[in-house]
């Protein structure tokens, strides 16, 4: 892959090989950002599972204290009843029931979270095709199969990530944006950080965390001593 002579400038600036602590990390990620725009942040972390077995699937949610920054998350429920007037209430950009499933099934998808009551997920699950290969199929396990609607409209908007292990082993997630306080960037890094290694399947074996690495969009990344949180 080419790449252009503002990345290699940056790249020049990276130390190759060496780690970082993460305030070191963080640091050196605005040193060498050079994009006109607000970059996004991401973690990507390597892990030592096998993501074809069941028992081995790292995943969850987790709300960062300071957010993503940026415009908020536009939230769609489906839900029946009162559910509807309190997922409004909420904040909601969109909630209905019939109607909306219909409405998606006809290949309206412009929302960036979907969350649904249990008592709609019969209808929720026709729409598996269309919502499941863009991520965003409810599910119990995220949160957004609640009969709490308000809670997690809530959460979702405020900066609720989902953090979910690859076929290949590795977490890619983001963490806030480039424009963020040295502390606050690095302070929702380390909560990531930490859910993930709290989350280790007990049949892991061997190595765990194998490297971790953190990046804006355009630039390149900053690698993390992965020992710190072994």
């Amino acid at each position: 892959m080419k790449r252009g002579k503002k990345y290699l400038a940056a790249l020049e600036k990276i130390e190759p090989h060496k780690k970082h602590t993460l305030e070191e990390a963080v640091s050196k990620l605005k040193e060498v950002a050079f994009a006109k725009f607000d970059e996004t942040v991401e973690l990507t972390m390597w892990l030592g599972v096998d993501p074809r077995k069941a028992d081995q699937l790292v995943r969850g949610t987790i709300v960062l204290p300071h957010g993503l920054g940026g415009a908020d998350k536009k939230v769609v429920v489906i839900a029946q009843g009162d559910k509807i007037k309190e997922a409004e209430a909420a904040g909601a950009d969109l909630a209905g029931g019939d109607e909306l499933v219909e409405k998606i099934k006809g290949g309206w998808l412009d929302f960036d979270a979907l969350i649904a009551t249990p008592d709609m997920m019969g209808k929720v699950g026709q729409l598996g095709k269309v919502l499941g290969p863009r991520g965003l199929m409810p599910n119990p396990k995220t949160g957004t199969v609640t009969m709490d609607v308000k809670t997690a409209i809530e959460e979702t908007k405020a900066g609720k990530v989902e953090y979910r292990v690859d076929k290949t082993g590795v977490i890619h997630s983001p963490v806030g944006k480039v424009s963020f306080d040295d502390a606050k960037l690095a302070e929702n890094t380390k909560v990531l950080i930490t859910a993930v290694m709290k989350a280790k399947p007990t049949t892991a074996k061997g190595r765990y965390l194998k490297k971790i690495n953190l990046a804006a969009t355009m630039s390149p990344g900053v690698l993390l001593d992965e020992l710190a949180y072994a």
